[in-house]
């Protein structure tokens, strides 16, 4: 009937809500190196923006901990954790403070009037949906975001070894596409296969040959092995140095030491 006020209904499916401390430890310390300026920013609706932790499984451990790490570079952020399964928010409302929440919710923000939100993080949440469910849901999150925020979403192994991720930042018009991001921290060994098994969901069946993702994978495959002279000297040397080779292909890759001797290969789209 006209006027009446809808109940927020949660858009998404429950996850199997898989979590370990310091699980996605490595996603946020490249947040802090490619997005420090963003999680810092104090300026106009900046001010009270939120970062979102969309997901966040069983325990609130990921929340809490991403809570913790960025506070140090902005001890006033506010931080929302927002899960589909209400067992888990009341799990994690004890340790709700004033600058902490948690909520139920989906997709579709459970905000409160007049937040708005600087970073989602949506880890481990897409991979079981179809692939033509992907995009809507970046939309859909990307709409809360305000102008020159971030989206970043992936999935890790289940300790946080490896993953990959979309990296995504909204324009005035919508989401645009930023970058691939490639994580490793070497203790389950180097070669670029290790990254397939946990492509993004908008990119593991594209693996077929014509398909870009497929292409890329087959030349880095190739520049490893171009310069395998580099792993007698250890993991991490092999990997910097397959990174500077596939460069040299012709890939717009951000080659800066920060990034590769971290374990990070930021394929610009």
């Amino acid at each position: 009937m006209p006027g009446k006020v809808q109940k927020y209904r949660p858009f998404g499916e429950v996850t199997r809500g898989k979590t370990a401390r310091n699980r996605l430890r490595r996603v946020d310390i490249f947040l802090l190196m490619v997005a420090g300026d963003l999680i810092r920013r104090q300026d106009g609706l900046f001010r009270q923006a939120l970062y979102v932790d969309l997901g966040y499984g069983a325990e609130a451990f990921t929340t809490l901990e991403s809570a913790r790490r960025f506070r140090g570079q902005n001890p006033d952020l506010r931080v929302l954790g927002v899960e589909i399964e209400p067992e888990r928010v009341a799990a994690a409302l004890p340790y709700a403070d004033e600058n902490t929440f948690f909520r139920l919710g989906g997709f579709n923000l459970p905000l409160q009037p007049g937040e708005t939100v600087r970073l989602i993080r949506a880890f481990n949440v897409l991979r079981q949906y179809r692939e033509a469910e992907v995009q809507e849901a970046h939309r859909l999150m990307g709409s809360y975001i305000l102008p020159g925020g971030l989206l970043i979403e992936g999935t890790s192994d289940p300790l946080g070894r490896v993953w990959t991720a979309n990296l995504l930042r909204r324009k005035v018009d919508g989401l645009e596409m930023e970058g691939l991001v490639f994580s490793t921290n070497f203790r389950g060994g180097f070669e670029p296969g290790i990254f397939q098994p946990v492509l993004a969901k908008n990119f593991i069946h594209r693996m077929l040959p014509g398909e870009k993702i497929h292409q890329f994978f087959e030349d880095w495959k190739e520049a490893a092995r171009q310069v395998i002279s580099f792993k007698s000297l250890g993991l991490r040397q092999w990997f910097m140095a397959s990174a500077k080779e596939l460069k040299m292909a012709g890939y717009d890759l951000d080659i800066r030491q920060k990034y590769l001797s971290r374990g990070f290969l930021f394929w610009r789209w």
